[in-house]
């Protein structure tokens, strides 16, 4: 039996991953920096970490991926992903295999401005972005969510930050599952209809055949392995603007899973045990609504 380790447990949508690991028929080892969270209750085996970036993290990540006998992990942290990348030749020798893009991918879909000049190279629609305050919306270059972003008219340090163009319009994520080929297997659309905290809490699939055609285009330009999400904004003049990659599983991918299969299972069986992929039929149309549930638990 494949034991699965999901990192970063204590976020709130974590539970639909440990839920996807247990119906794929595998075990889930969780972790995260705070011990007192519900993932700990939900998997199978939980061990607490050191923040990342820390100088023992690493040497904790080895010696429980070890001593639980991980062999298959997700990276989901934005802080390690670029590390877990350079590192998956090395866990691979070890039996660990880590689904995540190349290290290149990565560096690209992480720096914001990267990002940006890779669309502007490829013909890829996207706000007008600087490294200079030439819009009032103004970002981290290597930032998540919503944290440090500001719309203001004031001078501020542009020391690791760019500006943008503010678009208004229908947000959209795009789930997209690349195969070992870098070829996108599924695409799937979900309007954003409500979030919080950066999370989606509801949403619904949509056959959006533009979205579609852009995501194709930018697969085609950047070698993804497995679960990805973009980000994008449709105008009122029906305009797409592509604003973010996160080459990794994310938190509204519960809405895409559902949609279409499990993509846990999908993984470990094309990465791992090298089965070929049949596409199952996306349920368009598909809504998604999310609530809070409660662990009890005496120490």
């Amino acid at each position: 039996m494949h034991h699965i380790f999901l990192e970063a447990a204590g976020c709130i949508t974590t539970g639909y991953l440990i839920k996807s690991v247990h119906q794929a028929g595998y075990r889930a080892i969780a972790a995260d920096m705070d011990a007192q969270v519900a993932a700990r209750l939900l998997a199978d085996e939980f061990f607490a970490l050191p923040r990342a970036g820390s100088e023992k993290f690493w040497e904790r990540v080895y010696y429980h991926l070890q001593d639980t006998k991980v062999d298959i992990v997700f990276p989901s942290l934005h802080e390690t992903l670029l590390e877990w990348s350079e590192r998956s030749d090395e866990l691979r020798r070890m039996g660990i295999h880590t689904i995540i893009s190349d290290p290149q991918t990565i560096r690209t879909c992480q720096d914001k401005w990267l990002t940006y000049q890779h669309f502007m190279n490829n013909g890829i629609p996207v706000p007008d972005t600087s490294l200079s305050q030439s819009h009032r919306l103004v970002k981290p270059r290597f930032g998540r969510g919503g944290k440090g972003i500001v719309m203001t008219d004031d001078a501020v340090s542009m020391e690791g930050m760019i500006s943008q163009q503010f678009v208004e319009g229908q947000e959209y994520t795009v789930d997209v599952f690349c195969d070992k080929h870098c070829n996108p297997v599924y695409i799937i659309p979900r309007k954003r209809m409500q979030v919080k905290d950066g999370k989606s809490t509801a949403g619904i699939v949509v056959n959006h055949a533009k979205i579609i055609e852009w995501a194709k285009k930018i697969c085609a330009g950047l070698p993804f392995i497995g679960p990805v999400n973009l980000q994008c904004i449709e105008t009122p003049d029906e305009e797409i603007k592509f604003i973010e990659i996160n080459p990794r599983v994310a938190g509204g991918m519960a809405l895409g899973f559902a949609a279409s299969e499990n993509w846990i299972s999908l993984a470990i069986e094309h990465f791992v045990h090298n089965q070929p992929i049949e596409p199952k039929p996306v349920i368009w149309g598909l809504k998604m609504m999310r609530y809070y549930e409660e662990v009890f638990t005496v120490d």
